[in-house]
C-alpha cells in the first residue's frame, strides 16, 4: 500500500486524471447493469440485451476529456485560492464550488455526451435535465465536498472526487435516460 500511495503521489496529475475517469465510466456501467438503463428508442438490439459499450466508451471520452482534467486543475486552484481545511476555507471552497464548478461539469455532462452521439439538438437534455440535476447536485456535493476539504489530502482529492462522483454520475445517466418533456 506505501509503494501504490508514493507512486501516486510521485505522479499526481496521471493518477488522478486516470483514477478519476475510470470510476466515472464504471458508473454508466453500474447504471446499465443495475438501475437496467433504459435503452433509448434508436437502440440496437444487442444494446438491449446488455450493455451498450458505446455509450460506456462516451461517458469516459467526456470523463477523461473534461471531468477528470477539469477537477484536477480545479481542485489544485481552490486549494491556492482558499488554503486550508478551517471551517471558513471549507465553507468558501464548497460555495464557489457549487456556484461555478457544479454549473459547468453538469453542462459539460449533457453538451459532452450529446454532442458525441451526434444528436440533432445537443442542448435538448441539458434544458430538461439541468435544474434537477443542478439541485440534487448541491444537497449531495455540498456533504461530499466539504469532507473532501476537510479530511483528503490536495494530492488525492480527484481521485476522492471520482469516488464520489461515481454515486452521482449513476443518478446522472439514470436521469439522461429518462424521456425528455417538453417544458411548460
Amino acid at each position: 500500500m506505501n509503494r501504490a500511495w508514493a507512486v501516486f503521489k510521485a505522479h499526481p496529475y496521471i493518477s488522478n486524471v486516470l483514477g478519476y475517469t475510470t470510476l466515472f465510466a464504471s458508473a454508466d456501467l453500474i447504471q446499465q447493469s443495475v438501475l437496467g438503463g433504459k435503452p433509448d428508442a434508436g437502440s440496437t438490439a444487442e444494446e438491449s440485451a446488455g450493455i451498450d459499450w458505446c455509450q460506456t466508451a462516451r461517458v469516459a471520452t467526456v470523463g477523461f476529456c473534461f471531468h477528470a482534467n477539469f477537477n484536477y486543475h480545479w481542485l489544485k486552484g481552490l486549494e491556492r485560492m482558499l488554503p486550508g481545511g478551517g471551517v471558513k476555507a471549507v465553507t468558501g471552497k464548497v460555495v464557489v464550488d457549487q456556484l461555478i464548478a457544479a454549473p459547468l461539469t453538469i453542462s459539460a455532462f449533457y453538451i459532452g455526451l450529446s454532442l458525441l452521439e451526434n444528436k440533432d439538438d445537443p442542448l435538448e437534455d441539458w434544458r430538461q435535465k439541468f435544474w434537477t440535476s443542478y439541485k440534487a447536485g448541491v444537497a449531495f456535493w455540498s456533504t461530499m465536498q466539504a469532507v473532501n476539504f476537510a479530511l483528503v489530502p490536495p494530492v488525492a482529492r480527484t481521485t476522492f472526487l471520482g469516488g464520489i462522483a461515481l454515486a452521482f454520475t449513476i443518478f446522472l445517466c439514470h436521469l439522461r435516460k429518462q424521456p425528455n418533456h417538453k417544458l411548460e
